[in-house]
């Protein structure tokens, strides 16, 4: 097994070893268990660490990958300043009614439609991008491969899907207030 054509830092393809591989699985099996604890507990603070152990784990596979920068930027932009926002939410809550709440089944039934038409949606999305379909490459022409090359790359190639990155975060944001919103007659 070769390392994949197109990976963000290595200029030459090597063998990869059953340790990588193991490393590798190991934390994708990890980052499933904290993803899956963060939307099946109850309580806001196990969820919010939940969270933390789930980017972290993201960042790891990063470093397996050999994706450094992206790693720090996983910990410092998401782990950091993103969950410090989903603190201030939870710190507005009342965790102990919170938890003694039923499940708003209807509310589910609508996250639950609106995944499903984000996931039909995506190949669309990549299909109306060309540039989407081709693993992230480094201009033949560059000698350098920094955070300038990967700035550039994201705001003209990957713009759109760059944006809609962003518009999913909004929405993810904005869904945690709507959930969190109490009712005017409690």
């Amino acid at each position: 097994m070769t390392a994949v054509a197109g990976d963000l830092t290595s200029r030459n393809p090597r063998k990869i070893t059953r340790m990588e591989q193991f490393f590798f699985w190991s934390l994708a099996v990890g980052l499933l268990a904290a993803a899956t604890a963060v939307v099946t507990l109850r309580n806001p603070v196990t969820n919010a660490v939940c969270l933390v152990v789930a980017l972290v784990f993201q960042a790891a596979l990063f470093v397996t990958l050999e994706a450094t920068f992206l790693a720090a930027v996983q910990v410092i932009v998401y782990a950091g300043a993103v969950m410090v926002l989903f603190l201030f939410v939870i710190m507005l809550l009342d965790v102990k009614a919170e938890a003694r709440r039923p499940i708003p089944w209807p509310k589910v039934g609508a996250v639950l439609f609106g995944a499903a038409a984000v996931v039909a949606g995506v190949p669309k999305l990549v299909a109306a991008f060309p540039a989407a379909r081709e693993p992230l490459r480094w201009s033949a022409q560059s000698t350098t491969f920094g955070a300038k090359e990967l700035g550039s790359l994201l705001f003209t190639s990957y713009a759109p899907l760059f944006l809609a990155t962003g518009v999913l975060l909004l929405v993810a944001t904005i869904g945690v207030v709507v959930l969190c919103r109490r009712d005017p007659g409690s």
